[in-house]
């Protein structure tokens, strides 16, 4: 049987405006239940930077989830949060017969 994870999704929020009429952003953050890990590739970033590594994640959130990941931050097994790759759409229910239908990619670089 599949079962998922919780994760934690970071995204950002206008609240308000500042006394100089500025918007003041604050970051929000939310678990989401049952969702599938799968862990990328690791890579090195070559020769410009040798003590660096590329951190992937694919990430299949469930049909639950409607919210937006455009510019969120995805933290995976208590790990330091990665960034969303671009603005991850859901497949239609009809082509899904299961929970989950939106595909996530997360990347980030250490070192």
């Amino acid at each position: 049987m599949i079962t998922g994870e919780t994760v934690t999704v970071y995204t950002w929020a206008v609240t308000g405006e500042d006394g100089y009429n500025m918007p003041v952003v604050t970051e929000t953050q939310a678990t989401v239940g049952n969702v599938l890990v799968a862990p990328g590739p690791r890579s090195d970033l070559g020769a410009e930077r040798p003590d660096a590594d590329r951190i992937a994640w694919t990430l299949h959130f469930p049909k639950t989830f409607t919210g937006s990941l455009a510019g969120a931050r995805v933290s995976v097994r208590g790990g330091e949060p990665l960034e969303v790759v671009g603005d991850p759409q859901p497949y239609t229910d009809a082509n899904t017969p299961g929970d989950w239908n939106r595909p996530v990619e997360l990347l980030g670089v250490d070192g």
